[in-house]
């Protein structure tokens, strides 16, 4: 069965009344909660100026940073490994775990992990891999893909959480959130217990400490690191920064953006494994560093500026795309206006068309995003590589009709006579068309895909032109 596009799945969000109900307060909540708190910090909203310069820099220092990275942790006893791709990253992973003879592994979230499969592998391979993130937790037991960077379970309510958990876990239903959470603690225990490895993501580096910093809100990723004897982390390869300075200024705006906070509740730093002596901490810790495409998107100077996303969700949460349809329609890892962009850039410009082509561009993500990212004008690129066509990047012209329309149209315009009569065309035309207050609900031919969804604004009586000749002609009074 060929699987629904983008287009469908989006249809079929929007007609969920569970999940309309579920979606009605994220921007509310999170994505106007943000927005305050920029205005909060000391340093105002130049901040977040700071945080896109901070990022910058990073990016167009990957490779020096990135050796300093990994020569200090190997110094510190731990182990890392650069991997092309995905597949090369989760087979490394596979590797260590065999090594380890690890059988049981907890993890915290990721949506590195997320972006290249990495739980179906592990359990494809024989080890038991379980989310400890109860956001996590939930959509694994669901057997769904996280709906959101940062609150993978949005998309359900309480209700269905609760019949879950009753279905999975074993509970007496109940719709009550802490003692929803009690269960899924309970459950948890055991596995942070006994298992042989904890996986992590790394939300950023240091390359002057040699670190890695995981955050959370639950604790989780803090038991997933510390009490298994192997740990590995996966980290995207642009995300460092230089210096502790520059890491502080980028978790208070990571903070910000992803839940509008000031801080998160556990934040962990971590170097290697645990010293000589010391009763908590991996015996081995190894740091997999993955580009899976990502030199690509730093090679292309259009583009590069993509590298500064940071995961925290915000364009996500005040998204009016993303606040209707949610994170599954976009049918992969990240969604949302980020998505919309790396997405394409990851997987294939012309196989991820759908969603250059979903988001509404109403701007709304720049302001939102706490390191200040202009996606609007990547999307626009993404866009008009679509409609031009791109060898560099393997894309083909979309659309050859499209294209002949706009280029014949491109021509007409030229002309202002011809251009005048067009509208006077237009304008006696368009009485034929259905409508109503001064709107067109309906066009014809190749028109009708414009007025699917939206009414059209009739052409007014006379163009801006014909009005200044009417206002200049001699002898009027002004």
């Amino acid at each position: 069965m060929k699987p629904a596009s983008y287009q469908h799945r989006a249809h079929a969000a929007i007609n969920d009344p569970v999940l309309q109900r579920a979606l009605a307060n994220l921007q509310q909540r999170l994505g106007r909660g943000a927005a305050e708190g920029y205005r909060r910090f000391p340093e105002g909203p130049d901040l977040r100026l700071k945080g896109h310069a901070i990022r910058m820099k990073a990016v167009d220092n990957l490779d020096i940073l990135l050796d300093a990275l990994a020569d200090k942790i190997e110094k510190n006893g731990g182990h890392v490994h650069f991997a092309a791709d995905g597949e090369t990253a989760v087979k490394r992973c596979i590797e260590i775990a065999r090594k380890y003879h690890v059988s049981l592994a907890v993890k915290g979230k990721s949506m590195l992990a997320e972006e290249i499969g990495l739980n179906p592998a592990l359990e494809a391979a024989g080890i038991e891999t379980v989310e400890t993130d109860l956001g996590e937790y939930i959509v694994q037991l669901a057997g769904e893909a996280p709906s959101h960077i940062i609150a993978p379970a949005i998309h359900k309510t309480r209700e269905a959480v609760g019949r879950l958990f009753a279905d999975k876990l074993g509970i007496p239903y109940t719709d009550d959130p802490p003692t929803l959470t009690h269960a899924a603690r309970q459950a948890l225990r055991k596995k942070f217990l006994d298992a042989d490895m904890g996986i992590s993501g790394c939300n950023l580096a240091c390359a002057e400490t040699g670190h890695i910093t995981t955050v959370s809100n639950e604790g989780n990723i803090r038991m997933a690191t510390t009490l298994p004897r192997v740990h590995v982390a996966f980290m995207g390869m642009e995300r460092i920064v230089a210096d502790l300075k520059d890491h502080a200024i980028l978790f208070r705006l990571l903070a910000m953006g992803a839940a509008a906070q000031d801080m998160a509740g556990y934040v962990s730093y971590i170097g290697g494994p645990a010293e000589p002596g010391r009763t908590d901490g991996p015996e081995a810790f190894h740091l997999i560093i993955v580009d899976n495409g990502r030199s690509r998107i730093l090679a292309d100077p259009d583009f590069r500026e993509m590298l500064c996303c940071i995961r925290c969700g915000a364009c996500l949460n005040m998204c009016p795309v993303y606040g209707k349809i949610g994170g599954h329609a976009y049918g992969s890892a990240y969604s949302g206006p980020v998505g919309a962009v790396v997405t394409p850039l990851l997987t294939g410009i012309s196989q991820a068309s759908d969603l250059c082509l979903g988001e509404s561009l109403c701007g709304a993500c720049m302001p939102a995003c706490p390191v200040n990212i202009d996606i609007p004008r990547m999307l626009l690129l993404l866009r008009a590589k679509l409609a031009e066509g791109d060898a560099s990047w393997n894309v083909s012209i979309r659309s050859r009709a499209e294209q002949a329309a706009f280029t014949a149209w491109s021509f007409l315009i030229r002309s202002r006579f011809v251009y005048e009569m067009l509208l006077q065309g237009a304008s006696i035309g368009q009485q034929l068309l259905p409508g109503r207050q001064n709107m067109i609900s309906r066009l014809p031919f190749a028109g009708k895909g414009w007025t699917q969804s939206r009414d059209l604004r009739r052409l007014a009586p006379q163009s801006f032109i014909q009005r200044y000749r009417i206002e200049r002609a001699p002898g009027k009074k002004r």
